[in-house]
This record gives structure tokens, sequence and C-alpha cells, in this order.
């Protein structure tokens, strides 16, 4: 009977366990960085997405104030470009500005065109820096305090109405004019500024947006506050800036001149025209460059034994280097290298220093006193000139090994 032949073991295929251990580090990586997308997806759904929206349920939206405004007859309408927020102004209506900062300077000096003579109210939030000199000219931020429940200490109806709030954030002074500060600190700034322009109109500027918010909304008077100051017409313009917005681009060099005033007015402005999906899709990019960067880096390991080149035996070295010579008919070096030799091994028996070994005047005299009757001519043996054949060359061979008996021996 024949048996099978045994399957040859020279497949250069990986096994299961060697392309485990090849590819575990990449899909940790594409693991860790899919946690981490979903996580900042979730923070981002969390708290950013809808922001101050009358739309948004979400905690930090607006949808239940604008809810309890439209029960109360207040008809609620959405801007995101600035024509239409423009174009909505006038004595019947409130414009509520969301994000002032967002918007450039030649947006807020057109805004601020069309509201000035409106006879309606203009309730600007958070508004910070050169936003507050374009917007509400006479009114200078000051500070920015922690939001807590404060009192209004003021005269305005809506805030003694409304009791205690949740009060913070910009706080600000207002350089003459007809104005009303609630909810102020010890030192006279306030959170909550009421300007009075030309005619019936009015300018709000509220600190912080916190008494909007749908989280608490239901807190302190903040409802009874923001229904008051949102609802004292019977329409209300809710204007959140856009990036999408064809103003975005106008003003040319007169924007940039103006956003000089302020140090961080410029990259702040720059930062927020960028949009946050990029922001993220950086992060996330950056956080795999890194993942991939300690998965390729080079680790040091255990010390392996490196294994050497063939080892070749002193007398088959020689061998090969006799017959190198053999073959290039070189008997006066290969006459050399055996007196050589010859020399220094004998040297240190007859008290020479090495480097007199090839001196004739210093071993000469040593060999002939070593030896009682020195046979031949040694300094023919050791110092003279090439065999003339290859016979000479093995009677030169013996005639050193007997020297070199000799000298052993005596």
């Amino acid at each position: 009977m024949t048996t099978a032949a045994a399957a040859p073991t020279t497949s250069e295929s990986r096994t299961p366990r060697q392309i485990w251990h090849r590819v575990r580090g990449m899909l940790l990586a594409v693991l860790i960085l899919v946690v981490a997308g979903v996580a900042l997806a979730a923070a981002r759904s969390g708290g950013q997405h809808g922001r101050l929206d009358p739309r948004s349920p979400d905690p930090y939206g607006s949808r239940a104030v604008a809810e309890l405004l439209r029960d109360r007859g207040v008809s609620v309408d959405v801007a995101t470009t600035l024509a239409e927020a423009a174009a909505a102004t006038g004595p019947d209506t409130t414009l509520l500005v969301a994000r002032p900062n967002m918007l450039t300077a030649h947006q807020q000096q057109r805004l601020r065109a069309a509201t000035a003579d409106s006879a309606g109210r203009t309730v600007l939030i958070a508004a910070d820096g050169p936003s507050v000199s374009r917007l509400a000219p006479g009114v200078r931020p000051e500070s920015h305090r922690p939001v807590a429940a404060r009192t209004p200490r003021c005269e305005l109806p809506a805030a003694r109405t409304a009791g205690t709030t949740d009060m913070g954030g910009v706080h600000y002074t207002a350089a003459g004019g007809e104005t009303t500060a609630c909810y102020p600190d010890d030192d006279g700034i306030a959170p909550l500024l009421v300007l009075r322009g030309h005619g019936a109109g009015d300018t709000v500027l509220l600190g912080s947006p916190d008494i909007l918010h749908n989280a608490r909304l239901d807190q302190q008077g903040n409802a009874s506050l923001g229904l008051q100051l949102l609802g004292s017409r019977p329409h209300l313009v809710w204007y959140l800036p856009s990036l999408d917005d064809p103003s975005t681009a106008q003003g040319g060099s007169g924007d940039q001149d103006d956003s000089g005033d302020d140090g961080t007015e410029g990259a702040n402005g720059f930062l927020g025209l960028i949009p946050s999906g990029w922001l993220w899709g950086t992060l996330q990019l950056a956080l795999a460059a890194v993942l991939a960067a300690i998965w390729r880096g080079r680790r040091f390991g255990p010390l392996v034994t490196e294994r050497l080149p063939v080892v070749i035996r002193a007398s088959e070295s020689t061998e090969g280097r006799a017959r190198l010579y053999r073959k290039a008919d070189a008997r006066d070096r290969a006459a050399d290298t055996l007196r050589s030799a010859t020399r220094i091994r004998i040297s240190p028996l007859l008290g020479v220093s090495p480097r007199d070994a090839d001196s004739p005047a210093v071993l000469l005299p040593a060999v002939a006193a070593r030896l009682s009757t020195p046979s031949g001519d040694l300094g023919a043996l050791l110092f003279g000139p090439a065999p003339a054949d290859d016979a000479a060359l093995v009677l030169l061979t013996d005639q050193l090994d007997a020297l070199e008996r000799e000298v052993r021996t005596s």
C-alpha cells in the first residue's frame, strides 16, 4: 500500500491567529474612533443643537416660551437672514436677536438702521464687545457674572411683576439717555437694561439667555419676565443669525476695520464663521492620526539572538590562502608571511619585544646567543630573499619549523 504524501508546510498564507494579531490594533483604533464620534455627537445633541431656537424642545431650546406666547395671542415667526429680520421691524413687532455677536459689523449696522426708528422693541441676547456699541449706542458692557437668582431692585413693571429671576452673564452700564437697569449688583452694573429710543420704541439688553431656555422656564419668575419682555407687541420675530445669510459676505474692508476695535473680536469672528461640523471632523481626524501613530509606532521588544556568519576553521583559512598564493605564483609573499610569523613567535622566547622582531640587528644576536651551535646562515633564513621555486619554498618552511623547535627546546 502507498500512503498519500504529507501536505507541504511551506505555504506563505497566514493563519487566523497571525491575521488577528496583525489587524487587532487597527480594529481597536476604529472602535475607539467610533465610540468617540458617538460620544461627541451625543454631547452636541444634548447641549448645542437647537440652542435658543423657538422650534427646539431641547433643554437649551426655547420652544416652551414660544408656545406660551402663542397661547397669549402673540404670533411668533423665525427669521434666519438679515433681510427677513429688517423687513419685519415695525411698531407692532418685537425683534429678538438670538446671537448678535455672530453678526458682522456690516450686518449690525444695517440692523441698527432698520430698528432705530421702527418704534418697536428690539431684544438683544448676551450682546458683548463692539456689538453693543453698534446695536445700542450709549451702552457699555462691563463684565461677566454667574447666573443666579436675583431680585429686580428697579421700577420696570415687568421685572417687579416677575420678582426673583435667574440673571447673570454680561452686565451693562449706560452713559446718559433714558434707561432702566434691573437686577443690578452692588456696584451698579446690571444684566438687564432697557434703553428707550425715539417714540415708543425701546431696546432690551439681556445679559444671559437662561430665562428663555426650556430647562429654566419653570424656575423662579423666569417665565413671567420672558413673556412680558417678548410679548409687549402682538408680533414676535425670532432672528437666528445664519452663516448661509448672503449679507454675511457684504461689507468689504470696512468690517475688518471695525472688528479691529477689540483684540479678540477678529479671532472669535473667524472661528465663528467655521461650521461646527468642520471643527468636530478635524478633532476626529486628529484622534485617528494619534491612534494610527501609536499603532504603527516602533516598539523595543526582547533581545533576539542573531545567527552569525559561518565559522571557518583556521586550517581551512590557511589552506585557502596558500592555494591563492600558489595560483598567483606569489612565492615572495608566501615566504615573507612564513618568516614574519616565525619571527613573531620566537621573539618572546628570546626576550625581544614584538616591535623589534623585524630588526636583524636585534633579533639575530639574540637567536645566536640562545643556540649553542647555530646551524646555517640565520640571516638568510629569517631575512633572506624569496625562494626561486616551489621546492625552495618548501625547504624554507621546513628550516623555519626546525629553528622554532630548537629555540623552544634550548
